[in-house]
């Protein structure tokens, strides 16, 4: 390889010195001047000095792929020993199912994760109250000085007389103590009375009295056995007996009081997996690995742990809430008088005696009755002397000669319109509120990665010495340009841009992404690998 590189290098500055001569020859054969000679002499020289240094870069650009291929290929080989001692002969030192005029490198494929991410509480939802205060403009009102008026002119009254029958006293009905012209209105207690009797005061008639008799009480004589002096017992009492104690006394009750407890918060750490633990092939230098002598380097499986990442979050412990208090009641110890001994009694009957009494006993309770003067039936001696009388008084009329207004007086009205100013005068647009702000609760998103698929060894035909030729690059780099990717020149060598749009094509089609040109991408590509 580091050949081909060198012989195309030396390639190029033939071709440069090829250029340089012809622009020289050139320019003498137009017989243009030294000038001409000069100009074109120095642009040739520039030309020739970038196109050597391009070579230079690309020549050391490739000795510097073909060490990382070099190294690769020895850590791959001294992988493949060690995997092969450890996995007892799973993995194979050469390629299966070989090809002739192929070539295989064997690469380490990286394990595959997947990334997940989880929403993890930071802290609870609350409430926020935010007051609003009232808003206010100055708006300019107009604004009565004077109101609007009349100039009033007097116009006099026309005056007449009529005459005519004006009722003075209409016709009325009421009671009376007495017809007779000493008689005085009748009380509203005497009309409950007589009603209460029995009297239909609104079916008399005008001129009709009624009286009011009283019906004392009556009673009957009966004799009966009384007691004179009830059957009774006399107590002789022992006194009780006391003595002196202390006893503890309750002085104060017990009671309790309500107290505000707040709301408490709690800070929480939790540790999650930020990476799980897995196993990846490093390079080993103790003398226990196992030593792939064809290459002489160390590969060892390494466990590589577990990483986690702390999340703290702040979360309710408990809400606002209140408790009880107890207060404990209060005791003092007083000297108290405690009975020992009940007081003891002891009865001795003494027996009923009777006596014959006579005694009236009510038979009627005693009444007032009333009844119409014109009925008999009762004597003059029971009239208590209240009476009423049913009067009736005719109406009264007067003719009267008055004085009346033919025309009424009037006044002539001369309006004065109201007077106005424009005033500046501070008016609420919208009252003071309050707004209740709902805080959501916070969430922090957590990203972890999942093992999904472990790093293995794998062989993978690519590209080499022995079939890569200058048309072949040339194709894949055509190829990769049809497709959308740019490889930088055509010029049938592999650089740094023709990699990176291998890469880039790679990664679009789901392809094996390495530092090689595996079969797999040139078959995608269309390129024939032989």
């Amino acid at each position: 390889m580091k050949r081909s590189v060198h012989k195309q290098a030396q390639l190029l500055k033939v071709a440069s010195a090829s250029v340089l001569a012809l622009a020289i020859t050139g320019c003498a054969s137009n017989g243009s001047g030294d000038a001409s000679i000069d100009s074109a002499s120095s642009d040739a020289s520039a030309s020739v000095s970038q196109m050597e240094a391009q070579a230079r870069a690309r020549a050391n650009e490739l000795d510097a792929r073909e060490r990382n291929l070099a190294q690769r290929e020895a850590r791959l080989a001294s992988s493949a020993s060690a995997a092969s001692s450890s996995a007892g002969g799973a993995e194979p030192l050469l390629p299966p199912n070989a090809q002739p005029g192929e070539c295989y490198a064997r690469v380490w494929v990286e394990p595959v994760y997947s990334t997940e991410t989880s929403q993890v509480l930071v802290h609870d939802s609350s409430e926020k109250i935010k007051l609003i205060p009232a808003k206010y403009q100055m708006v300019e009102k107009k604004v009565m000085v004077s109101p609007p008026s009349t100039q009033l002119t007097p116009v006099p009254a026309v005056y007449g007389t009529e005459t005519e029958t004006v009722l003075v006293s209409p016709e009325q009905t009421s009671w009376l103590t007495s017809l007779s012209g000493s008689g005085i209105p009748a009380s509203d207690k005497l009309l409950a009375a007589a009603q209460a009797s029995g009297i239909n005061l609104d079916g008399a008639q005008p001129g009709q009295c009624f009286h009011e008799h009283y019906m004392p009480p009556e009673y009957k004589t009966v004799s009966e056995q009384v007691v004179a002096s009830e059957a009774s017992n006399r107590i002789e009492t022992i006194p009780a007996k006391y003595e002196w104690v202390e006893e503890r006394v309750l002085v104060s009750e017990a009671s309790y009081t309500i107290e505000e407890v707040p709301a408490a918060f709690e800070t929480q750490s939790e540790t999650v997996i930020d990476k799980p633990a897995h196993t990846v092939w490093k390079k080993g230098t103790g003398p226990i690995q196992r030593i792939d002598e064809a290459t002489g380097e160390i590969m060892c499986l390494v466990e590589v742990p577990a990483t986690y990442k702390t999340i703290t979050k702040r979360i309710l412990k408990s809400p606002a809430s209140t408790r009880r208090v107890e207060i404990p009641a209060k005791y003092e110890t007083v000297k108290v008088r405690k009975l020992v001994n009940d007081a003891q009694q002891r009865s001795i009957d003494i027996p009923a005696q009777y006596k014959t009494v006579t005694r009236k006993e009510l038979a009627r309770d005693a009444s007032f009755v009333w009844h119409d003067t014109r009925d008999n039936t009762m004597t003059k001696e029971s009239r208590t002397g209240s009476q009423i009388c049913l009067s009736k008084t005719p109406a009264k009329y007067s003719k009267v000669t008055r004085k009346v207004v033919k025309q009424p007086a009037s006044v002539k009205e001369v309006a004065i319109p109201a007077k106005y100013e424009t005033v500046k005068v501070r008016q609420m647009v919208e009252p003071a509120r309050e707004e209740r702000i709902e805080i959501p609760a916070k969430y922090t998103s957590v990203t972890s990665q999942k093992l999904v698929k472990d790093g293995h060894m794998q062989w993978r035909s690519i590209l080499c010495e022995t079939n890569m030729t200058a048309n072949r690059i040339t194709s894949i780099q055509r190829a990769l340009d049809k497709a959308g990717y740019d490889p930088g020149p055509i010029d049938g060598i592999i650089g740094k841009q023709t990699i990176q749009a291998v890469n880039a094509f790679q990664r679009a089609n789901s392809l094996p992404v390495d530092k090689y040109l595996n079969i797999q991408t040139l078959r995608k590509l269309g390129v024939s690998a032989k």
